[in-house]
């Protein structure tokens, strides 16, 4: 993977209109626009998966309310690359608070995309694995086959539970066996200790852990219109700018991470 497949999370849909980069934007923070921002670079729309079932323990979004805003952000904003689906989360504080089990999940997340895909094929959805170890991973390929679903067939296919343990070495291997298996995978949430470890083996990968840092800093010199960088687009291009560097540049600056 290089710079171009990194997509800069954003709370701030605004941005859409004005940055020039890839933008991965979630579903939750254009619902309720009666104005969409008019994109000027390509960018992926995060479902909001993760917030919805850590509030409700479920999915209250339906697929044809689902369906109607991609169709609009596709049509209104333009430069759409790809969307998640309505996928269903592994982590095990997801799994208490739905009360379902791994294969559950897998289950509801791959008969969601084949749902999608059957109802607006015109529309960009990827396909999304769901588990917590290698094994789970696995059966979801498996279940995505039995599905009539040719992963190594399709433009990118996303892994999720992935953002919340990046320190371990087991997300890694994961990743890296399924690379090999011939997937063209996006991380979701992969920061920059995950990137330096394993970005060879994505084709694609989002993140937006420069706002969770700058909240903990100062502003910026020069930013004096707020307390911290948490949501301010000159902290974040800076941030990117460096990810870029560490992707672009040689394997062995990647392997240690980059720069500080």
């Amino acid at each position: 993977m290089n710079s171009a497949g990194f997509f800069l999370g954003t709370h701030q849909p605004a941005w859409l209109g004005r940055l020039e980069v890839p933008l991965f934007v979630s579903h939750r923070t254009l619902r309720s626009r009666r104005r969409l921002p008019r994109a000027q670079a390509r960018w992926a729309l995060d479902s909001g998966g993760f917030t919805e079932l850590s509030l409700f323990g479920g999915w209250q979004t339906t697929v044809s309310e689902y369906v109607d805003a991609v169709a609009r952000y596709a049509a209104e904003v333009g430069q759409l690359a790809w969307a998640s689906p309505r996928d269903w989360m592994c982590e095990p504080v997801m799994l208490a608070r739905t009360g379902r089990t791994v294969a559950d999940h897998q289950a509801l997340t791959v008969d969601n995309y084949c749902t999608l895909r059957q109802l607006v094929p015109g529309l960009p959805f990827i396909p999304v694995l769901q588990g917590w170890r290698l094994g789970d991973y696995l059966a979801c390929v498996d279940r995505y086959t039995s599905a009539g679903v040719d992963l190594a067939a399709v433009p990118l296919v996303g892994i999720g539970s992935v953002c919340r343990r990046q320190a371990t070495r087991e997300i890694g291997a994961i990743v890296t066996e399924l690379a090999a298996a011939g997937l063209r995978l996006h991380g979701f949430g992969v920061k920059r200790r995950g990137l330096a470890d394993y970005a060879d083996s994505l084709a694609s990968a989002d993140s937006m852990a420069w706002s969770f840092a700058a909240r903990r800093r100062p502003a910026l010199v020069g930013c004096a219109d707020h307390i911290n960088c948490a949501n301010c687009p000159r902290y974040a291009l800076a941030w990117r700018a460096a990810i870029a560097r560490d992707l672009d540049g040689p394997r062995q600056l990647r392997l240690l991470g980059g720069a500080a």
